[in-house]
């Protein structure tokens, strides 16, 4: 079970989904703060310490998926999103704005406990097991156009525009194309590493992914020099400053 001092934010405005998603958050040791409202949830966050926020798609006044831009602007805590709407466009959506990850209700308690753990995992290092933090091959930074990374901390600056972030799942699959620098990374692999419990991402998810982190680190994404693509290998993380990828 995951440190449990962790604090959940659930920002949900149906009560009795809101009851039942706090009642799975203390099942599981967690510390559950509940808010019917994005107004609401920004003074829950003002106060409390808060690791991670599952925010419902529709709710009164600003949209679940504006607060969720609006967070995500302003830190890199974990988000969940929660809704009813499960088309895969949809679940695309949900990741390609702020979500780090995406459930759709009706859902097993399992599934959703499983999907904060994964994002936990993710966005507090000290929770990550031994064998995810110290990785042999792993370098421990990197220089990537205006970006500078240090993986060893899990953090990422951008130099020419320090309001800009990484999400914790953009940063995940950085991670993981930098265990092996200049070679390509198959969409496989990369899905098995963003762990058993992301197991409803498919191969356009990691695409999104792809796409919203060359949208942050390349100077020109349709032209990236960082995140390459090799066909029918992969992707790969290119360390030098050479040709960009065709």
């Amino acid at each position: 079970m995951l440190n449990d001092r962790i604090r959940i934010l659930i920002v949900e405005d149906d009560p009795d989904m809101a009851e039942l998603i706090s009642d799975l958050v203390e099942a599981e040791g967690w510390i559950p703060l509940t808010a019917p409202s994005a107004e609401e949830a920004t003074g829950v966050l003002a106060r409390e310490t808060v690791h991670l926020v599952l925010v419902d798609h529709n709710l009164p006044g600003t949209s679940g998926r504006t607060f969720a831009q609006r967070l995500r602007a302003q830190t890199n805590i974990g988000i969940v999103m929660v809704t009813a709407a499960g088309s895969a466009a949809d679940r695309v959506l949900g990741l390609e704005t702020a979500a780090d990850d995406y459930v759709v209700k009706p859902f097993e308690p399992i599934e959703l406990t499983a999907r904060i753990k994964a994002v936990l995992r993710r966005t507090i290092p000290s929770l990550k097991p031994e064998r995810e933090i110290e990785r042999e091959h792993e370098p421990a930074a990197l220089k990537l156009g205006d970006w500078s990374v240090d993986l060893k901390k899990r953090r990422a600056a951008c130099l020419s525009d320090p309001a800009k972030s990484l999400t914790s799942a953009e940063f995940a699959l950085l991670e993981i194309l930098a265990e092996t620098p200049n070679l390509p990374v198959s969409r496989a692999h990369i899905l098995d590493r963003l762990g058993a419990e992301s197991e409803r991402y498919i191969d356009r998810n990691v695409d999104v992914l792809v796409l919203r982190l060359r949208r942050k680190i390349e100077r020109n994404p349709d032209l990236p020099r960082h995140i390459q693509t090799r066909r029918g290998k992969g992707y790969m993380l290119s360390t030098d400053e050479g040709e960009p990828s065709p």
